[in-house]
């Protein structure tokens, strides 16, 4: 899989879920899977920051399901989201040797599709009678599937 195709599919996952890819990076990177040791971006191998990650992430997967939390398009929402796809492909690209102004570039494009694919898709689902619960949960599904993929090309 080409590294540009991580580098969308990175920011497209975080666009689903802005902490999940983030979260599972960081795990990649505490186990050995990503090759951060050797250079700035060491601190996401180190249990603090995957014990924060993490706990954040699982918040926010709770935090979705309920029905006062805004819509992910808010700018709130959608400049967490475009950050963290950035943020992850850079990551990607810093453990890969590669440039980081390409993947940051890449990053920001995938969170954007994933942004307004999810929401989009998560209304279309829901207005033709899905349960909200069982879209949202399949996203989330969606999102660790992802970010998986996106990790599997490092091991």
């Amino acid at each position: 899989m080409p590294i540009s195709l991580i580098y969308v599919l990175a920011g497209f996952a975080s666009g689903l879920r802005s902490l999940t890819p983030a979260a599972i990076l960081c795990w990649a990177a505490f186990v050995g899977w990503l090759p951060v040791h050797q250079n700035k971006l060491a601190f996401i191998a180190k249990l603090p920051t995957v014990a924060v990650l993490t706990l954040l992430a699982i918040a926010e997967l709770i935090a979705d399901k309920l029905p006062q939390t805004p819509a992910r398009t808010k700018p709130v929402g959608f400049s967490s989201r475009v950050l963290t796809g950035c943020m992850c492909a850079v990551i990607i690209a810093a453990s890969a040797g590669e440039s980081w102004r390409w993947a940051a570039i890449l990053g920001v494009v995938g969170a954007v599709l994933g942004t307004f694919a999810g929401y989009n898709a998560r209304r279309l689902l829901v207005t033709a009678g899905l349960r909200d619960l069982v879209v949202a949960v399949s996203e989330d599904a969606i999102t660790v599937i992802l970010s998986l993929l996106v990790i599997s090309r490092f091991t």
